[in-house]
Parts: C-alpha cells; structure tokens; sequence
C-alpha cells in the first residue's frame, strides 16, 4: 500500500468515526425525555400537516416509538392522532378543549385507517390526555405544543 493509499484510509476512517460520534450525539440529545414532539410539515397532497409524537412505551426503553398527529386545515378545531403500526387513527386533541379536557380517546372498534369513515358522534366528549401508548405506568401523553399552522401553504 502506497503512503498516500494510507493517507486516504486514514482520513476516511476518521470520517467514518466523527460522522459516527455526530449521530451518536443528535440521537442522544432527547435520551432524557420519554416524550416529544417534531416540528410540523406540510404535505400538499394530502393537505394536511403532520408531526410526530415519538415516545417510550417503558421508560428503559431504547429509542422511541412514534405516531402521527395530523392536522387539517379544513378541520382547523382539531389534531388527529393516527398510530403508523395499526393504520389507525385512534383520537383527537382539541384545540379549543377546556384546560385538562383537550382529548377524544376512540373506542377500538371506531378506529378506523380513513377518518372519513370514523363518524362525529364516535368521538367522545374531550376529558384528559390519554396514557402513552403501551405503557404499562400510568404516564399521561403530554398536550400538544401550542404551535399549530395556521391555513394552508401554497
């Protein structure tokens, strides 16, 4: 191997390392929190916003888990949650709720893939956040940032 193949090698193991250390260091930067909450896109196809809700079933666990919080301009009052491994929404937040009575947990056989085929009157009258998903503890989802978009992007 020439002195500059070795060179080369060198550099790019370093390279390897720091980009490693870097994800290391972005990954771990929520390891404290059991919950959060991404920032908001705009799918225009669909029209709708989206966000994830990433969190820990168990406190020990490793990583996060994640559901969608869907928002649709054209039902400005309210924030759907869909749960991505059942390819359900199974609720809402909303957003002109009362203090500690924000969430409409839907019974299993109202959840539905479509929201158009889940009607009104399935949703129950809004009271506190459910518990996280899977959780085995009685941790409560924490209420949606109060940083909803406004209208639709063109």
């Amino acid at each position: 191997m020439t002195r500059a193949t070795k060179h080369l090698v060198l550099a790019l193991g370093i390279a390897v390392v720091a980009a490693a250390g870097a994800s290391v260091n972005e990954a771990s930067a929520f390891d404290g929190y059991r919950q959060y909450y991404g920032g908001w896109s705009y799918k225009p196809q669909q029209r709708y916003y989206v966000r994830s809700y990433y969190y820990k079933p168990q406190p020990t666990y490793t990583g996060y888990r994640y559901h969608y919080c869907i928002h649709y301009p054209s039902r400005p009052r309210y924030v759907y949650y869909y749960n991505p491994y059942q390819r359900k929404y199974w609720g809402r937040f909303d957003l002109e709720g009362k203090e500690g009575a924000h969430y409409s947990l839907l019974k299993d056989d109202d959840r539905k893939e479509n929201l158009e085929d889940i009607p009104e009157d399935a949703f129950p009258e809004p009271s506190k956040m459910p518990q996280i998903p899977e959780a085995e503890d009685d941790i409560s989802i924490e209420p949606l940032p109060n940083d909803i978009p406004k209208g639709e992007e063109k």
